[in-house]
């Protein structure tokens, strides 16, 4: 079989391993390994065969991991040299071509194993890239990877001015590695001497600062989310909660909007806000509050009214052991703007935890409306842009639920 005549360690898995593998699923984990063939290092590449002996793929070793298998290929015949990565990041950058447009200025060009890059991110913020990196097999290959990135997108027109690593994550070291960021040395260009730059997402400029702002520094994900928020906001004064860079309030200002309040727990996400509503001369359409949104929404004063509200709070749960407790905290909030919406007031909602699956999320909104006793018209029902594909068949690329409803007094 073709997996005999390779040189790379043969894993054997389990049953249900393979079923998953067949599936589409690119992980096999700790628990699925049943017979290791040859002595495999971490990092570097295996073949994984099923019970039968079937090859099922290749992919990065790890057995520091609970993940020991990340599938790159399920492809024997391919080879994972210079040009397999090359192939790889064109069909990357030629789908977000197509998907996107010319909506290039800002968007994720690698979204891990939606990609079969599995661990990596790449942003593209106006002309800087700024990557991070989970697995092992990938950071061993960023040689490779990240000239290839730079070369391609500069083929294109993209202009590339640096490649920024925001390695500063603590799941890292679940993969046996450490923390770092900073920027990493193109032979072609100098490094560029600032760690900020300004994008334009829907007509919008945002101050980006990819050194120390979340995640990669701003979040793509809900780029056309905010669009269709904004088609709401026309005349109605919004309430922009969890607003970090302000970017529903600012996209709520340019539908329109008669007033906008941005409000956030953190004060220099509430800064970062003013600041890019003042890139846009936005700042006499907008107020910004540092306040705790569990605290603001049951205490608001009566004279204080809104018929827009945008609820875009951080994940509440990052694994099932805490799924309960994100339910209270997404129906607290979610209750207590529904309460506060006059009827034919508008809700802008979402979840970005891939543990909050929709039908929970839909039955928590379900839950608080009843007790709000109101009713939902949806109007929109929504998920990521689509530079962060999703996998039918690997849930954890399905993560992000976005919904618009009018409130309508039972």
């Amino acid at each position: 079989m073709a997996f005999k005549t390779r040189n790379y360690p043969v894993i054997e898995i389990t049953h249900k391993g393979e079923l998953s593998i067949r599936s589409g699923h690119p992980w096999v984990y700790e628990g699925e390994v049943v017979k290791i063939s040859g002595t495999p290092e971490n990092g570097e590449l295996v073949d994984v065969i099923s019970p039968k002996g079937k090859y099922l793929g290749t992919g990065f070793y790890n057995a520091v991991s609970k993940i020991r298998v990340r599938i790159i290929s399920t492809n024997a015949n391919d080879r994972f040299d210079t040009a397999f990565f090359e192939r790889r990041i064109r069909y990357a950058w030629n789908y977000r071509k197509t998907v996107m447009g010319n909506d290039l200025n800002s968007c994720r060009v690698i979204f891990g194993e939606s990609d079969s890059f599995p661990g990596l991110t790449v942003d593209k913020f106006n002309d800087i890239l700024v990557t991070q990196t989970l697995s092992l097999g990938i950071e061993m290959r960023k040689n490779i990877i990240f000239p290839l990135l730079y070369k391609i997108l500069n083929e294109d027109g993209m202009n590339i001015k640096g490649i920024y690593e925001r390695n500063d994550v603590s799941i890292r070291k679940l993969e046996g590695m450490e923390e770092n960021k900073g920027f990493y040395h193109l032979d072609e260009i100098d490094t560029p001497s600032s760690t900020s730059t300004v994008i334009n997402e829907n007509g919008i400029k945002y101050h980006v600062d990819f050194e120390n702002g979340q995640k990669t520094g701003f979040f793509l994900d809900q780029k056309y989310n905010r669009l269709a928020a904004a088609k709401i906001a026309k005349g109605k004064r919004v309430l922009d909660c969890f607003t970090h860079t302000g970017s529903f309030a600012l996209n709520a200002v340019m539908g329109g909007a008669e007033h906008v309040c941005a409000v956030d727990i953190s004060q220099d996400a509430v800064d970062m806000a003013r600041n890019n509503a003042i890139l846009n001369g936005f700042e006499d359409k907008m107020s910004f509050r540092t306040a705790n949104v569990f605290d603001l929404l049951p205490n608001m004063p009566k004279d204080e009214k809104y018929d827009f509200i945008i609820l875009d709070p951080p994940a509440f749960t990052k694994s099932r052991s805490t799924i309960d407790s994100a339910m209270r905290g997404y129906k607290e909030i979610n209750l207590r703007a529904m309460k506060l919406l006059p009827s034919g007031g508008y809700l802008a909602t979402c979840s970005c935890s891939h543990f909050m699956y929709d039908d929970l999320f839909r039955k928590m909104l379900k839950s608080a409306a009843l007790d709000a006793h109101v009713s939902l018209r949806r109007i929109e029902a929504r998920q990521q842009a689509p530079d962060h594909p999703v996998l039918m068949n690997v849930p954890e690329t399905d993560y992000l639920k976005f919904y618009i409803f009018q409130i309508v007094n039972n």
